[in-house]
Parts: C-alpha cells; sequence; structure tokens
C-alpha cells in the first residue's frame, strides 16, 4: 500500500509564486522542500495535455524540453519562494548543461521532479535536476536561473510609426550571470 504525501504546496500555492499557467504551468504539487537547497515536485502526465495532439499522435510523448522545463520551474518554486518582493520579480533561464533522456514519458506517468541548489548567489542560481517515473530516471539537467525586474504592469503608451516602446516590446534581460 503507498503511503498519501500531503503536499506542502498545491496548484494554487505554487500559482502565487509562478507567473506560468495553463497549459504551461507544469508541476502540479510540491511534496517536499529544503529551503535554498531542495525541492521535490509531481507533474501529472495527461492525454489530453495539448502537446500530444502533434508530438506524436500515435504515440504521445512528453517532449523533452517540457521536461527540462518543469525541471527549471519546480527550481524556481524553490527559488522564488525565498525572494521578498518576489512580485517585482521574474526567474529566468541561462542555460542548460548536460541534458540526457533516459526514458520516454507517456500519458499516464507521474514524473517526480527533484531540484537540488548548486550555486546560490543573489542573483543566480545553478541546479542539477532529475526528473523520474516509477523511480527510473527519465531526464537530467543542470539548469542555471537569473532573478530579474519584472516588467512594469502599468500600461505603457502608443507607439508612433518607426518607434521603439521597451515596455510593450518587452523587457530587455540581462545575459547570464552563472
Amino acid at each position: 500500500m503507498s503511503e498519501i504525501v500531503t503536499p506542502v504546496m498545491d496548484v494554487q500555492q505554487i500559482m502565487k509564486l509562478l507567473p506560468h499557467r495553463y497549459p504551461f504551468l507544469l508541476i502540479d504539487r510540491v511534496l517536499e522542500v529544503e529551503p535554498k537547497q531542495r525541492i521535490l515536485c509531481l507533474k501529472n502526465i495527461s492525454v489530453n495535455e495539448p502537446q500530444f495532439t502533434g508530438h506524436f499522435p500515435d504515440y504521445p510523448l512528453m517532449p523533452g524540453v517540457l521536461i527540462i522545463e518543469a525541471i527549471a520551474q519546480a527550481g524556481g518554486a524553490l527559488l522564488l519562494n525565498e525572494i521578498p518582493d518576489r512580485e517585482n520579480k521574474l526567474m529566468v533561464f541561462t542555460g542548460i548543461d548536460g541534458a540526457k533522456f533516459r526514458k520516454p514519458v507517456v500519458p499516464g506517468d507521474q514524473l517526480k521532479i527533484e531540484v537540488t541548489v548548486l550555486n546560490w548567489r543573489s542573483r543566480a542560481v545553478k541546479m542539477q535536476g532529475v526528473a523520474t517515473v516509477d523511480g527510473k530516471v527519465a531526464c537530467e539537467a543542470t539548469v542555471t536561473c537569473q532573478l530579474v525586474p519584472r516588467p512594469s504592469q502599468t500600461a505603457a503608451p502608443a507607439k508612433t510609426a518607426g518607434e521603439s516602446n521597451p515596455q510593450q516590446d518587452g523587457p530587455t534581460l540581462p545575459e547570464a550571470a552563472v
């Protein structure tokens, strides 16, 4: 008989930390947290997720880039939980190293994502992520992320012809510091 684990964070609490929303929110629960050190998350893989209509119609397979994104989101949930003014910040990807895909992830699987901090600086973090299904490694990667200011929530003035408006064109993100 399997043990029932009460989540540390449910999806509503996760959405208070992360800016992602369906269909791009890729963690469903946080099962364990060791602040500034480690997090364990769960992603239930469902056949009705939009990526499976094209990847692949006769053999639905979770795209590897989405598994790595789930690793990054788990890391973001760990990191942003420690940032007091997180509503004014975004955690953005700055690098992926050593990504390896070991086992296919298919609908019906439960993906457990464990992320461990390797190096934490004030604005940049390097983390090791391992995603497993039934205790077998499906994917592993080292990811780096950087904390950047969130673009202003205020409405930007309209552009005139040929004029650039950074508030409407999107933020300019700094290069990786890790």
